[in-house]
């Protein structure tokens, strides 16, 4: 398990002890993180680093993970669907089966911690279901900018009982919710194997494997098979960058046990790129693999985020991270991350021709793709690690629990 004193040559000694100072306060205080899967999406991932740290630095932190059926999953996709702004048939069933799932269960996990924090919609109206006796923080990890607004107003039934609510963006805050709304960027953990230096012949290896060649220029998006990541869009980007380079496609997601529209979208991107894969200018992977991620975020030439919307993307944090430009649209946290035309670009999500043509631009200038590389790393470097968020997380917890 990882301490602390693991990310001083990567930090600093100063954030180090910066850290220590903000946790002598809650020295011993239970804290108990609830979202909804232990694996896939980022909400997950952060936990992993997180919650270790948070007990290295003299916390006692908790991770629950919310139990549903498939249909709870069914009805909450939906959820976070309309919470980005997608119509939807907001039935009394769909409320009561919400609900139910997590009033099922409050029953057996018993929290008797001194903050609760409850990550994204789907464990939200858990707070209903105990006697409130320790504040309790909602971190919103989606772009709520323009929510569904009945949908909207039926959370807020919930958010209004939460002491504070976590969101990663400026833009999404909330007028008239009389919350105390805070700021937090999602981060990335340099050391978890999806963000390690790996060696020439790992990364050999690791490409072999899942068949991925690297006779040609590589441009890779790496999401969940989602809607919202347009990964026909980017189908029909790489058919235009094709025209001017020869070069490999790769869509690699992970399926979350928390969405179940992953394998209907997979299946009718696989249908759309049919020929494509045949002639292997287009690969899918849906494996679970860090390393392969790893790797194929060091080997691509560009990375692609052809989101229409994004609460965060630390799939382009990842990216920037090893030092790869990133061509990516212009919504929610992504614009926190580049810098247009400095460490990538930036363009409106359907505009298909300008995306090929920034691909193409990156992949007939490597100098340039190089020296934006640079300064993606240093942008993570001092902003999107996982020790800035802990920094952040404990100022909060001082604030509410102290």
């Amino acid at each position: 398990m990882r301490s602390l004193e693991d990310y001083r040559e990567i930090v600093g000694d100063r954030v180090i002890s910066q850290i220590h100072r903000l946790a002598s306060k809650l020295y011993g205080k239970h804290i108990v993180h609830v979202n909804s899967t232990y694996q896939g999406g980022g909400v997950a991932e952060i936990l992993e680093s997180l919650v270790p740290l948070m007990n290295d630095a003299g916390l006692d932190a908790d991770w629950r993970i919310l139990h549903g059926t498939p249909d709870f999953f069914t009805i909450t996709k939906k959820f976070h669907n309309a919470l980005q702004g997608e119509s939807i048939n907001f039935t009394e069933m769909k409320k009561r089966l919400y609900l139910q799932a997590n009033e099922d269960f409050s029953v057996y996990a018993n929290i008797d911690h001194d903050c609760v924090i409850v990550h994204d919609p789907q464990p939200l109206p858990l707070i209903r279901f105990y006697k409130k006796r320790q504040p309790w923080i909602w971190r919103c990890h989606v772009d709520c900018s323009n929510p569904n607004e009945e949908v909207w107003d039926y959370f807020k039934n919930f958010v209004l009982r939460y002491d504070a609510i976590i969101i990663s963006s400026e833009d999404y805050r909330r007028v008239n919710l009389p919350v105390d709304q805070r700021i937090i960027h999602p981060a990335i953990d340099p050391l978890d194997t999806k963000n390690i230096e790996l060696s020439d012949s790992d990364i050999e290896k690791y490409l072999k494997k899942f068949d991925v060649p690297t006779d040609k220029p590589l441009i890779t998006q790496i999401s969940r098979f989602d809607k919202w990541k347009d990964p026909e869009g980017v189908l029909n980007v790489f058919k235009l960058v094709k025209e001017k380079v020869d070069c490999r496609l790769v869509l690699c997601g992970s399926m979350a046990s928390d969405d179940p529209e992953g394998m209907k979208i997979y299946e009718k991107v696989r249908r759309k790129a049919k020929n494509l894969i045949k002639n292997n200018d287009v690969i899918l992977i849906t494996s679970e693999n860090n390393i392969l991620v790893n790797a194929l975020q060091r080997t691509s030439n560009v990375i692609v985020q052809k989101s229409q919307r994004e609460g965060f993307g630390l799939t382009i944090t990842e990216a920037l991270w090893k030092g790869t430009p990133v061509v990516a649209s212009s919504v929610g946290g992504i614009c926190l991350q580049i810098i247009d035309g400095e460490n990538g670009f930036l363009l409106e999500p359907n505009d298909n021709r300008g995306f090929a043509d920034r691909i193409t631009q990156l992949l007939k200038n490597p100098n340039q793709a190089k020296e934006m590389g640079k300064k993606g790393k240093e942008i993570v470097r001092k902003n999107f690690l996982i020790t800035r968020l802990l920094m952040d997380y404990l100022i909060l917890l001082n604030d509410v629990i102290i």
